[in-house]
């Protein structure tokens, strides 16, 4: 996720401060990964030398002072071109799994055993998952159900992979 651009596109319902853009963001996006408030002011310092951003008041308080930012018709810009590009898809074609695999093979080690281990682990987390899902808000639910998804896939891989242990172990030991 880009922070950068998920702090902008915060912005742009109108000026806030740091502190306010870390409670929004973990509101709506950092249930498993809040910021912390220096990334937050880090990437503020920077979203302000590249032009994106711009100080919109300076407070003072008890501590230091609380500048405000706002978004500039160059952050907007730089928001509206993420949100247009499309997401590369993340294609596994190199996954630990199937190293594990086939090092399990190649090393005389049960490669079933590490199959329905990790099976185990899926369905564990999966589980979770779901509870959590129950339990959740719209985002909260929408989240799950991209991970479940994503652990779905996963469980399929390792029930063909179970079922085509022999002719891979052929394959790796010619």
């Amino acid at each position: 996720m880009s922070i950068s651009h998920t702090l902008l596109g915060l912005l742009e319902s109108g000026p806030r401060h740091g502190y306010d853009l870390k409670r929004a963001f973990d509101e709506r996006f950092g249930h498993d990964r809040p910021l912390h408030y220096g990334q937050v002011y880090s990437t503020m310092s920077r979203l302000l030398k590249n032009g994106l951003v711009e100080v919109d008041g300076i407070e003072a308080g008890g501590g230091p002072e609380r500048k405000r930012y706002a978004i500039t018709d160059a952050g907007v810009t730089d928001v509206a071109q993420w949100l247009a590009q499309p997401e590369k898809p993340e294609p596994y074609l190199q996954s630990t799994l199937y190293t594990k695999v086939v090092l399990a093979i190649l090393t005389g080690r049960s490669a079933a055993d590490l199959l329905d281990a990790q099976r185990a682990e899926h369905l564990r987390l999966m589980r979770i998952l779901t509870d959590r899902k129950r339990r959740g808000d719209l985002a909260d639910q929408l989240v799950c159900d991209h991970a479940l998804f994503h652990l779905e896939a996963d469980l399929r891989w390792l029930e063909l992979t179970a079922a085509r242990l022999d002719q891979l172990a052929k394959a790796v030991r010619a």
